[in-house]
Protein backbone atom coordinates (compact mmCIF):
# COMPACT_ATOMS: atom_id res chain seq x y z
CA UNK A 1 0.00 0.00 0.00
CA UNK A 2 1.55 3.31 -1.39
CA UNK A 3 0.16 6.93 -1.16
CA UNK A 4 0.64 10.06 -2.85
CA UNK A 5 1.58 11.36 0.99
CA UNK A 6 5.04 9.26 0.70
CA UNK A 7 3.03 6.36 3.14
CA UNK A 8 4.03 2.76 2.70
CA UNK A 9 3.23 -0.22 3.90
CA UNK A 10 2.75 -4.50 2.67
CA UNK A 11 -0.81 -4.96 3.47
CA UNK A 12 -0.66 -8.45 2.45
CA UNK A 13 2.12 -11.34 1.46
CA UNK A 14 1.67 -14.41 0.25
CA UNK A 15 4.99 -15.88 2.08
CA UNK A 16 7.91 -14.60 4.58
CA UNK A 17 10.12 -14.13 1.43
CA UNK A 18 7.68 -12.04 -0.66
CA UNK A 19 7.16 -9.85 2.25
CA UNK A 20 10.44 -9.36 3.23
CA UNK A 21 11.25 -8.88 -0.77
CA UNK A 22 8.63 -6.02 -1.07
CA UNK A 23 9.98 -4.08 2.61
CA UNK A 24 13.28 -4.12 0.95
CA UNK A 25 11.59 -1.59 -1.76
CA UNK A 26 10.48 0.67 0.70
CA UNK A 27 13.46 0.57 3.20
CA UNK A 28 16.17 1.99 0.28
CA UNK A 29 13.31 4.14 -1.38
CA UNK A 30 14.35 2.17 -5.11
CA UNK A 31 11.98 -0.58 -6.81
CA UNK A 32 9.61 -2.01 -9.49
CA UNK A 33 6.92 -1.19 -6.47
CA UNK A 34 7.67 2.28 -6.36
CA UNK A 35 8.13 2.71 -9.82
CA UNK A 36 5.09 0.93 -10.89
CA UNK A 37 3.37 3.54 -8.13
CA UNK A 38 4.77 6.69 -9.56
CA UNK A 39 4.60 6.08 -13.19
CA UNK A 40 0.87 4.54 -12.95
CA UNK A 41 1.96 1.67 -15.29
CA UNK A 42 2.84 -1.73 -14.83
CA UNK A 43 6.75 -2.89 -14.20
CA UNK A 44 7.98 -6.16 -16.16
CA UNK A 45 11.38 -7.06 -15.15
CA UNK A 46 12.11 -10.85 -16.77
CA UNK A 47 14.81 -11.02 -15.51
CA UNK A 48 16.31 -8.85 -12.37
CA UNK A 49 19.86 -9.46 -13.36
CA UNK A 50 20.46 -7.67 -16.67
CA UNK A 51 19.29 -3.96 -16.51
CA UNK A 52 17.50 -3.49 -12.89
CA UNK A 53 21.17 -3.88 -11.55
CA UNK A 54 21.99 -0.52 -12.62
CA UNK A 55 18.48 0.57 -12.61
CA UNK A 56 17.89 0.09 -8.74
CA UNK A 57 21.71 -0.80 -7.35
CA UNK A 58 20.41 -0.99 -3.91
CA UNK A 59 16.70 -3.27 -4.73
CA UNK A 60 17.72 -5.44 -7.39
CA UNK A 61 21.09 -7.15 -5.88
CA UNK A 62 19.29 -7.70 -2.17
CA UNK A 63 16.15 -9.32 -4.17
CA UNK A 64 18.60 -11.05 -6.26
CA UNK A 65 20.27 -12.65 -3.07
CA UNK A 66 16.64 -13.77 -1.95
CA UNK A 67 15.74 -16.16 -4.45
CA UNK A 68 14.03 -13.64 -6.46
CA UNK A 69 15.07 -14.35 -10.75
CA UNK A 70 12.20 -11.66 -12.20
CA UNK A 71 9.51 -9.45 -10.62
CA UNK A 72 6.08 -7.87 -12.21
CA UNK A 73 4.61 -5.00 -10.19
CA UNK A 74 0.95 -3.72 -10.85
CA UNK A 75 0.04 -0.46 -9.97
CA UNK A 76 -3.99 -0.49 -8.15
CA UNK A 77 -5.34 2.29 -9.07
CA UNK A 78 -9.24 3.78 -10.27
CA UNK A 79 -9.09 6.80 -12.21
CA UNK A 80 -6.83 8.74 -10.89
CA UNK A 81 -6.72 7.72 -7.35
CA UNK A 82 -3.70 4.77 -6.37
CA UNK A 83 -3.97 2.09 -3.60
CA UNK A 84 -0.86 0.25 -4.12
CA UNK A 85 0.55 -1.94 -5.97
CA UNK A 86 0.71 -5.52 -6.59
CA UNK A 87 3.96 -7.11 -6.68
CA UNK A 88 5.05 -10.73 -8.34
CA UNK A 89 7.74 -12.10 -8.19
CA UNK A 90 9.30 -14.94 -9.43
CA UNK A 91 12.22 -17.85 -8.59
CA UNK A 92 13.36 -17.95 -12.26
CA UNK A 93 13.62 -15.32 -14.85
CA UNK A 94 11.29 -15.12 -18.03
CA UNK A 95 8.78 -13.24 -19.29
CA UNK A 96 5.24 -13.13 -18.62
CA UNK A 97 2.64 -15.57 -20.94
CA UNK A 98 0.22 -13.60 -22.35
CA UNK A 99 -2.47 -15.61 -20.59
CA UNK A 100 -0.15 -14.82 -16.86
CA UNK A 101 0.10 -11.34 -17.77
CA UNK A 102 -4.05 -11.27 -18.10
CA UNK A 103 -4.41 -13.43 -15.03
CA UNK A 104 -1.92 -10.46 -13.03
CA UNK A 105 -3.74 -7.70 -14.56
CA UNK A 106 -6.66 -9.31 -13.28
CA UNK A 107 -5.68 -10.14 -9.97
CA UNK A 108 -4.86 -6.53 -9.69
CA UNK A 109 -8.59 -5.30 -10.61
CA UNK A 110 -9.58 -7.92 -7.85
CA UNK A 111 -7.42 -6.42 -5.12
CA UNK A 112 -9.02 -2.78 -6.05
CA UNK A 113 -12.04 -4.02 -5.51
CA UNK A 114 -11.55 -6.07 -2.38
CA UNK A 115 -9.07 -2.91 -0.94
CA UNK A 116 -12.44 -1.10 -2.04
CA UNK A 117 -15.07 -3.10 -0.49
CA UNK A 118 -13.01 -2.93 2.61
CA UNK A 119 -13.15 0.12 2.64
CA UNK A 120 -16.65 0.53 2.13
CA UNK A 121 -17.54 -2.03 5.36
CA UNK A 122 -15.50 -0.48 7.72
CA UNK A 123 -17.18 2.86 7.20
CA UNK A 124 -20.80 1.27 7.67
CA UNK A 125 -19.70 -1.40 10.14
CA UNK A 126 -16.83 -0.31 12.26
CA UNK A 127 -15.69 -2.73 14.35
CA UNK A 128 -16.76 -5.78 12.06
CA UNK A 129 -14.79 -8.45 10.77
CA UNK A 130 -13.72 -6.23 7.31
CA UNK A 131 -12.63 -3.75 9.70
CA UNK A 132 -9.95 -5.81 11.25
CA UNK A 133 -7.56 -5.55 8.48
CA UNK A 134 -8.11 -2.39 7.46
CA UNK A 135 -7.39 -1.38 10.87
CA UNK A 136 -4.66 -3.11 11.31
CA UNK A 137 -3.26 -1.32 8.40
CA UNK A 138 -4.12 2.07 9.56
CA UNK A 139 -2.69 1.16 12.92
CA UNK A 140 0.83 0.15 11.24
CA UNK A 141 0.82 3.19 9.03
CA UNK A 142 0.18 5.29 12.09
CA UNK A 143 2.45 4.35 14.21
CA UNK A 144 5.37 5.08 11.45
CA UNK A 145 4.03 8.49 11.43
CA UNK A 146 4.42 8.51 14.84
CA UNK A 147 7.87 7.39 15.26
CA UNK A 148 8.66 9.61 12.16
CA UNK A 149 7.72 12.64 14.20
CA UNK A 150 9.44 11.44 17.12
CA UNK A 151 12.90 11.36 14.96
CA UNK A 152 12.37 14.50 13.36
CA UNK A 153 11.97 16.07 16.63
CA UNK A 154 15.28 13.68 18.34
CA UNK A 155 17.63 14.56 15.55
CA UNK A 156 16.25 18.17 15.03
CA UNK A 157 15.72 17.33 11.28
CA UNK A 158 12.97 17.58 8.28
CA UNK A 159 10.37 14.59 8.42
CA UNK A 160 11.99 13.10 5.13
CA UNK A 161 15.53 13.01 7.13
CA UNK A 162 14.05 10.77 9.89
CA UNK A 163 12.28 8.52 7.68
CA UNK A 164 15.66 7.83 5.84
CA UNK A 165 17.06 7.15 9.60
CA UNK A 166 14.59 4.99 10.27
CA UNK A 167 14.70 3.00 6.98
CA UNK A 168 18.61 2.90 7.05
CA UNK A 169 18.34 1.85 10.61
CA UNK A 170 15.78 -0.99 9.79
CA UNK A 171 17.53 -2.12 6.66
CA UNK A 172 21.20 -2.09 8.90
CA UNK A 173 19.53 -4.48 12.07
CA UNK A 174 17.89 -6.42 9.55
CA UNK A 175 14.18 -5.75 10.93
CA UNK A 176 10.54 -4.61 9.42
CA UNK A 177 9.47 -0.95 9.83
CA UNK A 178 6.94 -1.93 11.80
CA UNK A 179 9.33 -3.29 14.77
CA UNK A 180 11.30 -0.61 14.07
CA UNK A 181 8.13 2.14 14.70
CA UNK A 182 7.17 0.23 17.46
CA UNK A 183 10.10 0.09 19.11
CA UNK A 184 10.74 4.05 18.86
CA UNK A 185 7.29 4.40 20.04
CA UNK A 186 7.68 2.78 23.26
CA UNK A 187 11.06 4.74 23.80
CA UNK A 188 13.18 1.72 23.41
CA UNK A 189 14.90 3.19 20.50
CA UNK A 190 16.23 6.86 20.39
CA UNK A 191 18.00 8.58 17.43
CA UNK A 192 20.46 10.85 17.99
CA UNK A 193 20.49 14.77 16.51
CA UNK A 194 22.79 15.28 13.11
CA UNK A 195 25.99 17.81 14.16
Amino acid sequence: MLADDGSRSVYAASDPLSEQVEELQFLLGEGPCLEAFDRRRPVLIANLADEAMTRWPGYAPEAHDRGVRAVFAFPLQIGAARLGVFDVFRDHPGRLSDQHLADALCFADIAVEALLDRQRDAAEAPGGPAHDGVTEAVAHRAELFQAQGMVMVQIQGSITDAAARIRAYAYVENRSLGQVAHDIVAGDLRFAADH
